[in-house]
């Protein structure tokens, strides 16, 4: 499991397990992205590969193949990261995508 690059990851998830997060908070980027790194483990169990994109210092996207949109929810909606969002202010947007023909 690593991170991977725009390029290596955008042909594999074209489907209905495509997921977008669209996320602003208080905190840098740095510290966003090191809260991802100390839920990777965690979230294994629904998602396979993902790319986290800096935007600006304060919102980022993540494009990645979610296997489980409940669990990963469930995940999101933690006490944990309930109480990380609210020291944060931090805002998901979710958005699952699908293939079009």
């Amino acid at each position: 499991f690593k991170q991977k690059t725009a390029y290596e990851i955008m042909p594999s998830l074209v489907g209905s397990e495509m997921c977008i997060r669209d996320s602003t908070y208080s905190c840098t980027f740095e510290d966003f992205s090191a809260i991802v790194e100390e839920y990777e483990e965690a979230f294994k169990e629904f998602i396979t590969e993902y790319e986290l994109v800096k935007v600006n210092d304060h919102k980022s996207i993540m494009m990645c193949h979610c296997t489980d949109m409940e669990a990963m929810g469930e995940m999101m909606s933690s006490p944990e990261m309930k109480e990380w969002d609210k020291e944060n202010n931090c805002v998901d947007i979710v958005y699952s995508l699908e293939k079009i023909n």
